[in-house]
């Protein structure tokens, strides 16, 4: 074989080499971080309670659901317009 190619095939195992070499510091240096500074579960969230007391909300007609669709992508598509109102969709 050429010089080159055994150079070029030396040159990469040294590459090879040296990112499995970082990578195992690394791997060893997370280790020793994690037995230093246990991870500590967030504590749980209470569950919310239901009102007892309270009267089911009204059920929205289809409708209004799509109203409210419309004037979503609207605001959104206007660069967050708040002022935006549909108030009835009629189809023709």
């Amino acid at each position: 074989m050429s010089p080159l190619i055994l150079t070029s095939i030396k040159v990469s195992f040294l590459a090879l080499g040296v990112i499995f070499l970082v990578l195992g510091i690394l791997i060893a240096a997370i280790k020793v971080m994690t037995s230093l500074i246990p991870y500590r579960a967030p504590a749980p969230v209470p569950a919310k309670t239901k009102p007892t007391a309270a009267a089911p909300a009204p059920a929205a007609s289809q409708e209004d659901e799509h109203i409210a669709a419309i004037q979503a992508v609207m605001a959104h598509r206007l660069s967050g317009q708040q002022n935006l109102q549909i108030t009835q969709i009629s189809s023709k």
